[in-house]
C-alpha cells in the first residue's frame, strides 16, 4: 500500500503502532451491470477499490479520486450502502490499522479499466454470476450496494444501560 505525505507524516510518529483511519470502497457498476474489481499488489486477492481520506478530503471526493488513481475508470457515486469499522489489519511492515469505511454504490461514466498505479496487479470487469474469489466482506459489500433503496448498512449499537 503506498502510504500519502499525511500517513508518512503520522507514522515517522507513531511508529507501527494502530492507526484508526477514515477510509471509503468503491462498489463500482457499468452499464451493463457488471462490477469493478482490482487484484490488489499487497497480497494478491481480488477486492472492491478503496482507500484512505485525505485531511480535508469529503468521503465521495475520496472513492472519485480512489476509483481513478486505481483503475483509470471516472465514477459517479449514487449512495452509501454501508459504514462500519473492518477488523484490524497489519500489513508487511508491521504497520497497523483499522479503518472505519465508508461504501459507496458508483456508477461508472467514463475511462477505461487498466491498472493506473502500483497498488493493483490487474484490474477488470466482472458479471456477477462470474465473480472471482473475494472474501466476505466484500462479498457483503455488493449485496448492499444491490439492495435497491435500502437505507445504509451499520453495526447496531448496544443499548446504553444507564
Amino acid at each position: 500500500m503506498p502510504i500519502s505525505p499525511y500517513l508518512r507524516s503520522l507514522r515517522e510518529v507513531i511508529g507501527h503502532r494502530m492507526l484508526l483511519l477514515p477510509g471509503v470502497t468503491a462498489v463500482v457498476f457499468d452499464d451493463a451491470g457488471r462490477l469493478l474489481l482490482g487484484r490488489r499488489a499487497d497480497n494478491g486477492s481480488w477486492a472492491l477499490i478503496a482507500g484512505t481520506m485525505d485531511p480535508g478530503e469529503q468521503p465521495a471526493e475520496t472513492v472519485v479520486r480512489e476509483v481513478y488513481e486505481e483503475t483509470a475508470v471516472h465514477v459517479v457515486p449514487e449512495r452509501i450502502t454501508s459504514v462500519l469499522t473492518q477488523p484490524p489489519n497489519t500489513y508487511p511492515n508491521g504497520d497497523e490499522t483499522e479503518f472505519v469505511d465508508i461504501t459507496f454504490r458508483c456508477r461508472a461514466v467514463g475511462g477505461e479499466a487498466r491498472v493506473n498505479d502500483d497498488e493493483s496487479l490487474a484490474v477488470g470487469w466482472f458479471e456477477l454470476g462470474d465473480l472471482p474469489p473475494i472474501n466476505d466482506l466484500n462479498r457483503r459489500r455488493i449485496e448492499y450496494a444491490l439492495t435497491p433503496g435500502a437505507d445504509a448498512w451499520f453495526s447496531a449499537p448496544a443499548v446504553h444501560q444507564p
